[in-house]
């Protein structure tokens, strides 16, 4: 006994603790593998060690284009590593491009659902860098009157503007005030634009008058300054800062009213640098459309309008019918950005590029009012799908939207990381005053109303062509409705959201996106999968309660 123990505290010799050459630094499956273990051996001393021996983590391409990544990841399935930071988070910009030809200084496009974009959210996403999609579950004219919204809403000209007569009343007026919440309007001699102007009504005028029954005529002002056109903008509103008025008639030289120029246009000038204009300075426009033949009819009507760029919108858009439609929209207007979509492989991406659409839109089945994976088995993760098309359509000069999967910041940031241009919001807009539709309250909690646009509710509006199911006697809901809570204006939202990203990076070391997809490429941005642990650790965790608080409650 006394020998066999004397050999057992022998102290093992170097060859006896060499168990066979140390294994090489596998690339990473998924975190519920067991290959996911394996790691380097760590070194006997990193003193003089090389950068790259320094390097943790993995590169995308280790993470998603190896032959052994059987997994599909999501953007809360990976975590970026931080890297150096050299500089201040004001040096941070975020200008992007969301088709060939068109960029934006927010990286935001807002979504074409009925619950989401319409002509004021498409306003306010302009106003802060973005873009906003017009959605198509309408009548064309319908349609054709929100891109047109869009179009004449410019910081400086009103196009349209609301007119009264001299016999109308006060009552009139004060009906005028409830619906689009203003006075200050222009008269006419027979309440029509493009008639003479023989005055202007204001709330100084109207301010002590009881009797709502009194005509505009006999409390208007009628000595009214104007402005005769052709006139520039900065004209117009230098005229109008120096007669220090609301508002500012344009007529022309027969002394009939062209349009309006308002005071808080000047303020919009100043409060919404980053707003995204056309070359003729109206707010730039986009809008959806099917791929059924009579769509081309909605096209045309759209095109007329003024709008800047067309999403043909499909779930599946590696289709002959949206191949078709792309070439006919190049070959009839060669000029109109054409996003194409929804794909989540670099087979799907290379057919539409092929076709000749100047951007892609990424997802299917991710959004999370969308139940497509669960219908009909098909789609992808998001994290997967943005990096395996924007590889590709990158190469190839074709911006890349990252379409649904977006919930917060982080999936933002993590979106433009693996190659996206630009995000798609839905749900997280939904909630915004310039979103479509009312706010009530729900146990104590105020709402806004949520669907899908695979949702049995919008497909009996006309969304299931989106679905190719407008010809089918069965309708197979792909989506659903609900409710999301309210996130306040996009005048605290965006700026919210934009900060957020800024953050995020200079946490990583970026200035700015053109850095961002050069160091991804390179590998120097490194990666990291989380576990179901991980991911837990990584939010509000160990707290009996907490209150979050938001940028509308800040």
């Amino acid at each position: 006994r006394i020998a066999k123990n004397a050999q057992r505290q022998q102290p093992q010799t170097s060859c006896q603790l060499t168990r066979g050459p140390p294994r090489a630094h596998h690339r990473p499956h998924s975190y519920m593998g067991a290959d996911a273990a394996t790691v380097t051996p760590p070194r006997e001393s990193m003193g003089g060690a090389k950068d790259e021996d320094l390097a943790d983590g993995f590169s995308l391409g280790e993470v998603f284009g190896g032959s052994k990544a059987h997994s599909g990841y999501t953007y809360d399935d990976i975590i970026v590593l931080p890297g150096e930071i050299d500089f201040g988070v004001e040096s941070v910009t975020l200008e992007s491009k969301v088709t060939r030809k068109i960029s934006l200084r927010t990286p935001f496009v807002s979504s074409p659902m009925d619950t989401v974009t319409e002509a004021t959210m498409a306003i306010g996403m302009a106003q802060h860098g973005g873009l906003g999609i017009i959605h198509y579950n309408m009548p064309i004219e319908d349609q054709v009157a929100e891109v047109r919204k869009v179009k004449t809403y410019k910081n400086g000209f009103i196009s349209d503007p609301v007119v009264l007569a001299p016999h109308n009343t006060l009552s009139d007026l004060d009906a005028v005030k409830e619906k689009y919440g203003h006075y200050g309007i222009p008269v006419t001699i027979d309440g029509r634009l493009h008639s003479k102007l023989v005055g202007i009504v204001t709330k100084r005028d109207v301010d002590f008058q009881e009797d709502r029954s009194v005509l505009v005529d006999s409390v208007m002002t009628k000595d009214v300054v104007t402005i005769q056109e052709p006139v520039t903008l900065a004209q117009a509103n230098a005229r109008l800062a120096d007669c220090k008025k609301g508002k500012l008639p344009v007529v022309n030289a027969d002394g009939e009213l062209v349009s309006l120029i308002s005071r808080t246009d000047l303020r919009k000038a100043r409060d919404y640098p980053l707003s995204t204009v056309a070359a003729s300075g109206s707010l730039l426009c986009g809008a959806a459309v099917g791929t059924r033949p009579n769509d081309r009819i909605r096209l045309a009507a759209l095109v007329e309008a003024g709008v800047d760029v067309v999403v043909l919108d499909s779930s599946q858009g590696d289709s002959c019918f949206q191949k078709d439609m792309v070439r006919w929209i190049k070959s009839t207007y060669p000029l109109l950005q054409v996003i194409g979509g929804n794909v989540v492989t670099r087979q799907q991406a290379k057919h539409l590029i092929d076709a000749g659409v100047d951007g892609l839109r990424v997802g299917m089945g991710v959004g999370s009012i969308c139940t497509t994976q669960v219908v009909c088995a098909c789609g992808r993760p998001q994290a997967s799908a943005v990096y395996a098309v924007a590889s590709y359509a990158n190469s190839r000069g074709v911006p890349v939207i990252a379409d649904g999967g977006v919930g917060n910041t982080g999936h933002i940031i993590k979106a433009l990381m693996l190659g996206a241009s630009c995000v798609m919001m839905g749900s997280m807009l939904a909630g915004t005053d310039e979103a479509p539709g009312e706010y009530f309250f729900q146990d104590g909690v105020r709402l806004k109303r949520y669907r899908g646009m695979g949702s049995l509710e919008a497909m009996s509006q006309g969304s299931d062509k989106r679905y190719f199911a407008s010809q089918a006697k069965v309708k197979v809901a792909q989506g659903v409705s609900g409710t999301v809570p309210d996130k306040g204006p996009l005048a605290t939202y965006i700026p919210y959201l934009r900060q957020g990203i800024a953050h995020g990076f200079q946490d990583m070391g970026v200035r700015d996106l053109d850095e961002m997809t050069s160091r991804a490429a390179s590998g120097a941005i490194r990666v990291e999968l989380r576990s179901p642990a991980a991911q837990k650790e990584g939010g509000v965790h160990g707290l009996h309660n907490y209150v979050l608080r938001t940028h509308a409650q800040a």
